[in-house]
């Protein structure tokens, strides 16, 4: 089959244009949910139908056997609810109330897939989209917009299934871009990313998870890092507690091709969701970004915690970073396991209850790395961060320090590591050897005479040394100057004196 050439730039440029929708007069964070769902309905239905088609020409009027094919499709399109049968009402004076029907109707043909995802939006939502008259003119300019020949996802078109999921990415990254502080709730920088995918090194077969996976892009990432491989024998689980996040990251990964994820909806610390025997399930990878130094995590609740997970301490109730770490170190397997965790700079020197958490870590020999990023990489925070990297029964004790903060490509809001930097990152990383000014492998015996202070200016000197100054030979050369200085001066009396100027 030939596709046709479909511009990705095109596409998104096209997607972002129908944000002009609902600029000015709904919140960024409200529309994204909107624009998002809609993409997802469009794609959806454009797969649909394509299929119909071919099916009709291929069976002619066997509506029947057209039917029970149609309903082995990867998702199920009742009747009324395709986007072109959306498009056709987009005049009714119900249009918000149709809409919601028919994203239900999605739903519940399609409960294994979908279960919840679309039950935290309403189009109907006066609160929203504002009162019925205003929100049935925004809702028909989103269909119109959605309705452009340029958006127009049927397979036999685009052909390669990464078109609309990157159109997807683009719109989330464009979305953090604007959300301020709100970013850093469902979005990690795809190059920051990639970065944890390769450090964490997923091998075919292997359980991933991400606690706080947001909108999914850093699974979907792992899981790419797999396939890469040539592989596609991965299973990915994640949790997100912000419900429409949850559905964002769902969809996600509807269009990324990763149909098999296992994401569920609620609060990780306060009822982790993914287990086996009522027992935490163990994955051999752990990656996630946690919102950073959250306050109210949940101390209260897991002072007495089924699941065994702060035997080291309880972190303090106003910075939950050690929390996440703790369930996440609870998520591991016990041989061979590996985990990428984004945290604050705090987490490497904050005393108390951290400190003793953070010198028992080092202690068992888990602690594997710890790689200092570049400032203003993450939406809505310029605070440096840092990749603390776990590895369960390794055969090493000490503990690899690395100053990526450097290194980094700099943009007029936000900065960005390059693929030289990655690789530089990953490879001094899997070579574990020191390297000048950028990495140093510590015994346990320094870190532990440095009380298990993880900052890294002591391990990893990058300041640059100063030429040695010659006093006496700078002396002379000053007393010159000030010689020649004394002579030019008295020539240039002598000019003027004879001008009759002195």
């Amino acid at each position: 089959m030939t596709y046709l050439f479909v511009d990705q730039t095109e596409i998104n440029n096209t997607l972002w244009r129908a944000c002009d929708t609902f600029r000015g007069t709904v919140d960024p964070s409200e529309y994204k949910n909107y624009l998002l769902s809609m993409l997802f309905v469009k794609y959806i239905s454009d797969v649909w139908q394509d299929h119909y088609d071919s099916l009709r020409a291929q069976y002619g009027d066997d509506d029947e056997r057209i039917r029970r094919r149609l309903e082995r499709d990867r998702f199920v399109m009742p009747q009324g609810s395709l986007f072109k049968d959306l498009y056709a009402q987009r005049t009714a004076d119900n249009l918000g109330e149709l809409i919601d029907q028919a994203l239900l109707a999605i739903e519940d043909s399609n409960k294994a897939k979908l279960a919840g995802v679309f039950r935290n939006i309403s189009f109907n939502s006066e609160a929203a989209l504002g009162q019925t008259k205003e929100r049935n003119v925004r809702l028909k300019n989103l269909l119109e917009d959605f309705n452009s020949p340029k958006l127009d996802l049927r397979p036999s078109r685009i052909g390669n299934l990464d078109i609309i999921g990157n159109a997807y990415e683009y719109l989330i990254s464009r979305f953090a871009a604007g959300a301020g502080k709100k970013a850093g709730e469902f979005y990690t920088p795809p190059e920051v990313s990639e970065l944890m995918a390769r450090l964490a090194d997923a091998q075919p077969g292997e359980r991933i998870y991400d606690p706080t996976c947001g909108s999914g892009s850093l699974l979907i990432k792992c899981a790419q890092y797999v396939e890469r491989g040539g592989s596609l024998n991965r299973a990915i689980y994640g949790q997100e507690q912000n419900g429409s996040t949850f559905a964002l990251a769902r969809m996600n990964m509807f269009l990324h091709g990763v149909d098999d994820a296992h994401i569920e909806w609620g609060d990780t610390i306060r009822n982790p969701l993914h287990l086996e025997n009522d027992r935490l399930m163990k994955f051999e990878v752990v990656v996630a970004n946690p919102p950073f130094s959250l306050d109210k995590w949940g101390a209260d609740d897991v002072v007495s915690d089924r699941h065994g997970r702060f035997t080291r301490g309880l972190p303090p109730k106003g910075k939950g970073d050690y929390a996440f770490i703790s369930h996440m170190l609870g998520s591991l397997t016990e041989v061979g396991s590996r985990m990428v965790v984004v945290v604050p700079h705090g987490v490497l020197f904050r005393g108390g209850a951290e400190g003793k958490i953070r010198a028992q870590l080092v202690q068992e020999g888990l602690l594997e790395a710890v790689i200092g990023l570049p400032t203003n990489l993450f939406f809505g925070t310029g605070i440096p961060a840092a990749l603390l990297v776990f590895r369960r029964g390794r055969e090493e004790t000490d503990t690899l320090f690395i100053d990526a903060s450097r290194e980094f490509a700099a943009g007029k809001n936000q900065n960005t590591l390059r693929e030289a930097d990655l690789q530089r990152i990953v490879e001094t990383y899997r070579a574990r050897q020191d390297v000048e000014k950028y990495a140093h492998a510590v015994a346990q015996s320094e870190l532990s005479a440095n009380d298990y202070n993880l900052n890294i200016p002591r391990y990893v000197n990058t300041s640059e040394e100063r030429e040695e100054v010659d006093v006496v030979a700078l002396q002379t050369e000053i007393d010159a100057l000030e010689q020649e200085w004394a002579q030019a001066r008295a020539r240039m009396q002598g000019h003027l004196r004879e001008l009759g100027l002195g």
